[in-house]
């Protein structure tokens, strides 16, 4: 939206990324829902290959006077970890354990920003997975890093955690949904797993194509004629030229 003549144009509401539970009317979730009124309401957006949330706490969230409590930290790094897994991969996943350090203490009424990523395997002998891929699986479980950095960009805190992908069907037991809405979130997952699928397909279909047009020259490779046998009658033949 702009201003009036003479006033500066207002910034443009970033894309914030739907989760799949904004298909239920009421959804509770403490970290992201905007219908729980004692929840953090957090929205996140792409960032890089990961996503990023910004929040400001209030009074209602302190520990020593002026100071976010450091549970709420650990909250707002699980929460966006967590929907990491589910906006990037389309998976439900819960939380099997999760280390955090504290570098510097939160101010109440201060702007941070909590930016989560996938962490690559490397371990086990295991290559780090290409960009887009599902990254940190070892033994089916996830690999996630947060970060807290305040408008200038410095470190406040970092937390590393791993997450047990679900089958759809033991969440369908786990959560208390109706049938009809556990319905709803299945398809809101399999849109994003299929959204984050086709990107890494284009491009793995787009990869020998590139390379074998960047490594032919196709004008220094001109139709000649080729030499037959003496006892066969002359003929000309087309080289074949693989693109």
């Amino acid at each position: 939206m702009t201003g009036s003549p003479g006033e500066p144009a207002e910034p443009a509401e970033p894309a914030y990324l739907r989760v799949p539970w904004s298909v239920l009317d009421d959804y509770h979730c403490f970290g992201c829902s905007p219908h729980n009124p004692r929840g953090l309401a957090l929205r996140f957006t792409a960032r890089d290959a990961g996503i990023a949330t910004t929040f400001r706490l209030d009074r209602g969230h302190e520990s020593y006077p002026g100071v976010v409590h450091g549970g709420i930290v650990s909250v707002i790094c699980d929460e966006t970890m967590g929907n990491l897994i589910v906006l990037r991969l389309g998976r439900t996943a819960f939380t099997t354990g999760m280390r955090l350090r504290y570098l510097e203490p939160l101010r109440v009424g201060v702007e941070y920003t909590c930016v989560a990523r996938l962490r690559p395997t490397g371990g086990r002998g295991q290559a780090a997975p290409p960009d887009g891929a599902a990254g940190g699986a070892e033994g089916g479980v996830l690999q996630a890093e947060a970060e807290i950095l305040d408008a200038a960009g410095a470190l406040l805190a970092t937390a590393t955690a791993s997450y047990l992908p679900t089958p759809i069907e033991v969440a369908r037991e786990r959560f208390a949904l109706r049938p009809d809405e556990a319905d709803r979130v299945v398809a809101a997952l399999d849109a994003i797993a299929s959204e984050a699928a086709a990107p890494a397909v284009s491009q793995a279909d787009a990869a020998p194509r590139v390379v074998a047009h960047r490594t032919v020259a196709h004008q220094d490779v001109p139709h000649q004629p080729v030499p037959q046998p003496a006892a066969a009658p002359a003929a000309v033949t087309d080289h074949l030229r693989e693109h």
